[in-house]
């Protein structure tokens, strides 16, 4: 109890000084669930981009970017015939430019693609899709920002296309998206025959496997991958979890950094408060358990607001309307629990030099220090 006496009473004393070291500790921690959060979340859209409806994604091998992922429409048309799939729907992507507006998401689909049988229309009829290689089907937001409606014509790099209908979704790539028909697609981005993937659905999930080694048997240019595998692997995605982490955690040892600022300016100005604590019998391990012991304070206060600060960032974030679907501000537990073991680590190892400093001093000469 005296231990936690002595602890809140120092860090009473030195409010403004821990005050400032538990906000670079909340900051810290809100900039790295919100960094991590953000870039998590995107990846998760662009997943379920891929994954709609589907289990398996077939794209080809050793490519950077699906982007330049080429599979022929022979193998996505067996693919589609095989009698362990269900359905399978080949999808190119590419990047469209209109006036104003340089980088517009493109899919190609197919009429039964999940995209387009799924999505809420907001105007058209689904049926009509794909019936003109002229007409595009817009996302709520693409509709939004190019001023269009059912009826008009849109500038899609040097071309003019017809909207035949309006779909709202609720992930935000699509949502501010082009939707073509995919023969249409392939002409326009001079892919004939090709797509730049093969999303699959199986009779039985139980499949899975033995419908990888088929197509790495049969198609050696070719990789079938589960979604959850794909996000794992996918270069990608492996770039910008990593940028995430390394982003959070510099932002984590500045914080850290904080706390040893704020521990060393205290014991320094604490040497002869120490030295009458090991004249009352304070051993060097009990001395140390209370520089530790404040630092652990003030990293879990600023760990406390960092959290609340970060989800309230996250919140006001998806509330503007043009990131809405975008930004997903549920937090995934396992993440708040690592951050949280990061933060306190880093703030009681930001600790470590003080803490060995205070209980290296002699009572003697601390009691002569000024």
């Amino acid at each position: 109890m005296i231990f936690l006496k002595l602890i809140v009473t120092n860090l009473r004393r030195h409010r403004i000084r821990s005050l400032i070291s538990v906000t670079g500790v909340a900051f810290s921690v809100a900039a790295m669930l919100t960094v991590v959060s953000i870039l998590q979340g995107a990846i998760g859209m662009f997943s379920n981009i891929l994954s709609n409806d589907s289990q398996i994604i077939v794209f080809e091998r050793d490519v950077s970017d699906l982007f330049f992922s080429s599979v022929p429409a022979s193998a996505a048309a067996e693919i589609s015939n095989l009698p362990m799939v269900a359905h399978a729907n080949a999808v190119l992507f590419g990047v469209v430019a209109s006036a104003g507006h340089p980088i517009i998401t493109c899919f190609g689909v197919e009429p039964t693609d999940a995209r387009i049988q799924k999505a809420t229309w907001i105007a058209g009829d689904r049926s009509d899709f794909a019936r003109n290689p002229d007409d595009v089907v817009l996302g709520a937001r693409a509709a939004e920002f190019l001023s269009a409606s059912v009826g008009s014509r849109v500038q899609l790099g040097h071309s003019t296309f017809r909207v035949m209908g309006v779909v709202k979704t609720t992930n935000g790539f699509e949502d501010g998206g082009v939707f073509m028909p995919l023969a249409a697609a392939q002409t326009f981005f001079h892919k004939e025959g090709t797509s730049s993937v093969v999303t699959v659905k199986l009779r039985n999930r139980d499949e899975a496997a033995a419908f990888n080694r088929m197509v790495q048997a049969k198609y050696p240019d070719l990789i079938a991958l589960n979604d959850s595998e794909f996000s794992r692997t996918y270069s990608q995605f492996r770039i910008l979890k990593a940028t995430a982490w390394a982003v959070g955690g510099c932002g984590l040892l500045l914080g850290g950094l904080g706390v040893a600022n704020t521990m060393i300016m205290s014991v320094f100005t604490r040497i002869r408060e120490i030295a009458i604590l090991r004249v009352n019998g304070f051993s060097h391990a009990q001395i140390g358990a209370v520089i530790f012991g404040e630092a652990a304070w003030v990293t879990a206060l600023g760990a406390a607001a960092g959290l609340l600060a970060g989800v309230c960032i996250l919140y006001a974030l998806k509330s503007i309307p043009a990131l809405d679907g975008y930004i997903d501000p549920s937090i995934h537990p396992l993440l708040m629990l690592v951050v949280l073991v990061l933060t306190l680590l880093t703030g009681v190892g930001g600790a470590l030099y003080p803490a060995i400093y205070a209980m290296r001093v002699r009572a003697v000469e601390a009691l002569r220090f000024e």
